[in-house]
């Protein structure tokens, strides 16, 4: 690990040297990628000098504890420099560790009903709302799909853009079956129903990351539904679009105009063929797909929400938390980093074995 740890800092030593050079920009696209891996790096060497310095001064409080007025005041140095080695060796290990190069990525989320009816539609909208919240405490920006509502206001499907800098790497664990328990709004008696939703998280792919022939795109137009103006009843803007070799369908009627809402489902269909393929090569490698906490299968029950017990439970890595209406007004980060912190011990034992 410490030859590794000298060649990531000869490089990031070599790119600030280069970005101090007046024909450095001279290639704004070349410039900008390398100074993108420069402050990729820099974490590391901080983490790896630091972890020289804590190593030095071990090594300075033991040469001293021959001298007994030295001894025990080296004997604490030595303890505390050796406790900042241990946990700076640990942190060096988690930083060595491969990046998901889409974690930078804005994503694109899908919400379906699943079982339980109008009440998984409900809930649905329930997960929609917690999302919106998240991504706002965030600063991301939401753009809805595709969204279609039930008359009692939940949504049997929910398709949107959640957009910022990060937003993969946070919301790829939410990928997954969603289960809820409680008393839905429609029950006179008063008894406890169980009802799921399921949520697929993609990374959003460009056109330009996917090769995707034309002539394998069937394109449907038909009247928008639901809120959005009166021009909604009079146009066909909303856009589906077939790709006939994988079957996938994608469809936007949020925006005003066929071009835009066509650009739109071209961007999710890229995400799709995107995430297929990463399946195919992961699930060649290992059997099942791996790429995140647990299978990341979407027909795998990640988290249960009781309602009336005002917990949820997050399966992944038996996690319940006593806070329900927060969990629901977007307070997901302590989900998210215990299961962040599971996906690093994975990847670490992995690396190890």
């Amino acid at each position: 690990m410490l030859d590794k740890l000298r060649a990531v800092e000869n490089r990031y030593e070599e790119l600030c040297a280069r970005s101090e050079q007046p024909e450095f920009y001279n290639d704004p696209k070349k410039a900008a990628a390398q100074l993108r891996e420069k402050n990729d790096l820099e974490p590391i060497v901080e983490s790896f000098r630091a972890y020289n310095r804590s190593q030095q001064e071990m090594a300075d409080a033991q040469e001293l504890m021959g001298d007994p007025e030295m001894k025990e005041l080296c004997q604490e140095t030595f303890a505390s420099a050796k406790a900042d080695c241990e946990r700076l060796y640990r942190e060096l290990q988690l930083l060595l560790l491969p990046k998901d190069p889409n974690d930078e990525k804005s994503v694109i989320v899908e919400i379906r009903g699943g079982v339980g009816g109008e009440e998984s539609a409900l809930f649905a909208h329930s997960l929609f709302r917690m999302y919106s919240m998240y991504a706002a405490q965030k600063g991301w920006k939401i753009e809805l799909l595709n969204c279609n509502e039930t008359e009692l206001g939940g949504v049997k499907e929910a398709d949107f853009i959640v957009d910022g800098r990060g937003a993969y790497s946070r919301l790829k664990y939410e990928s997954g079956v969603h289960r809820v328990q409680r008393v839905p709004e429609t029950e006179s008696g008063g008894r406890v129903h169980t009802s799921t939703a399921t949520v697929a998280v993609l990374p959003e792919m460009e056109e330009v990351d996917v090769t995707i022939n034309p002539d394998d795109i069937e394109m449907q137009v038909y009247r928008a539904s639901g809120a959005g103006g009166q021009h909604v009843n009079k146009t066909s803007s909303a856009v589906r679009l077939i790709h006939k070799p994988s079957g996938i369908v994608v469809a936007c009627q949020e925006e005003r105009s066929q071009q835009q809402n066509r650009e739109k489902c071209m961007r999710m269909l890229a995400s799709k063929l995107y995430e297929m393929e990463q399946e195919r090569i992961s699930s060649e490698v290992t059997g099942m797909r791996r790429s995140q906490v647990g299978t990341g299968m979407r027909n795998e029950r990640i988290r249960t929400y009781n309602f009336p017990q005002g917990r949820v439970t997050d399966h992944r890595v038996n996690l319940t938390l006593y806070k329900i209406d927060s969990v629901m007004n977007g307070a997901l980060d302590e989900i998210i980093d215990a299961l962040a912190t599971a996906d690093q011990a994975e990847k670490l034992k992995n690396a190890q074995s």
